[in-house]
């Protein structure tokens, strides 16, 4: 009796679940509604980062290639300047309109320039404004690693200047021996089949000495004072340092050499007698194929930063005449922006360009690398 009536009220009661059922399927619909939410957030994301992504590399491509033509028109400009310094003949001293370094300077002020007046609508506080900077240098200043040989064998006015040098910079003299033997073997076509692989490769820049010999503090100590040219040079005894006058000038003390220095910056040599007769020592003679009052070979360097981004380039030029060319040319990303370094004379690159029909154009982005040619027979 019982049973039939609690039969009867579940019959009687036939939407006593529905309640449960409905909070069942709303919980189902509202994560339903969730996940659809979550998706279409998720593309739209997806969607942005990569919109994002492509207008950032967009960005950043166009400040390289704008940044790689602003320092090809900085290095046309430095051709500019040795071909006029050609013009007027004479001698290449530090007093000269090339020898003054360009600090860094907003770029609006030379391109917004007008009848003379610089005109800058970018605040000074723009984030994505331009600087420039650059210099250039003697780099027959400097001692030459083409220099140490001569005919394929080691040259003794150059190996004793060298010898010179590090001595006064208290370098090893054991490292300048295996530099002259290796470079010896590099460049030594006499040698047979059998021993040529043995060699050394022969070095395109001032960093290729580490494998001649060289260890990198060494390296580091002469890095001011060396340079690897494509043609034996002498010095330039108007731009070279005093470290490098002692090396290339026997019997010169640093003393002299300071005195011939400050000497110099007052009244530039014009002659090699001139540089005699202030050196005032008729023990020391000035041969011209070691030493000389002008020069051939040039660095510049150029620095562009545009906004966090600093890219700085570092060029050889050699001027024959009124010709100025491009010899060799290097390219760098900084991470910092330090100031612009001063040494040019590690030149490798992927970056370079050389034309010889016109001594202001550089048309072309591929490396003439800097490869010594010591006289071989």
């Amino acid at each position: 009796m019982i049973e039939r009536v609690e039969r009867v009220e579940r019959v009687a009661r036939p939407g006593t679940h529905a309640p449960a059922r409905q909070r069942f399927q709303c919980g189902a619909a509202i994560l339903t509604a969730m996940l659809a939410v979550v998706l279409v957030a998720t593309l739209a994301s997806a969607m942005l980062w990569q919109q994002w992504r492509g207008i950032e590399v967009e960005t950043a491509q166009r400040t390289r290639v704008q940044s790689v033509w602003i320092l090809t028109g900085a290095l046309d400009w430095a051709r500019l300047i040795l071909r006029e310094d050609a013009r007027q003949g004479g001698a290449d001293h530090l007093a000269e309109p090339w020898a003054v370094p360009l600090a860094p300077a907003r770029l609006s002020t030379f391109l917004a320039a007008e009848h003379g007046v610089a005109m800058a609508d970018t605040p000074p506080d723009s984030g994505e404004d331009a600087f420039l900077a650059g210099h250039i240098e003697d780099l027959q200043a400097r001692l030459n690693v083409t220099n140490l040989l001569q005919n394929g064998q080691l040259y003794e006015p150059a190996t004793a200047a060298w010898a010179r040098l590090f001595k006064r910079l208290n370098l090893p003299v054991s490292e300048l021996t295996a530099l002259q033997r290796n470079l010896q073997r590099a460049y030594d076509t006499a040698a047979s089949s059998d021993v040529k692989p043995k060699a050394p490769l022969r070095p395109q820049v001032v960093s290729d000495l580490l494998w001649l010999g060289l260890s990198p503090a060494t390296l580091q100590g002469l890095r001011p004072f060396v340079t690897l040219l494509p043609a034996r040079t002498p010095v330039n005894l108007n731009t070279a340092p005093p470290e490098v006058l002692m090396a290339c000038i026997p019997l010169l003390d640093l003393a002299q050499a300071n005195h011939f220095v400050s000497v110099r910056a007052l009244q530039p040599l014009s002659t090699l007698a001139d540089a005699s007769k202030l050196l005032g020592r008729p023990d020391i003679v000035l041969q011209e194929a070691e030493h000389a009052i002008a020069s051939r070979f040039f660095g510049v360097t150029g620095q562009l930063r545009v906004g966090t981004a600093t890219l700085q380039e570092h060029s050889i030029l050699q001027r024959d005449g009124m010709m100025v060319k491009t010899i060799g040319r290097t390219r760098e990303a900084l991470t910092d922006t330090p100031p612009v370094a001063s040494d040019t004379s590690d030149t490798s690159d992927t970056s370079g360009a050389s034309d010889e029909s016109d001594p202001l154009v550089t048309p072309t982005d591929s490396v003439d690398p800097v490869a010594p040619q010591p006289d071989n027979p």
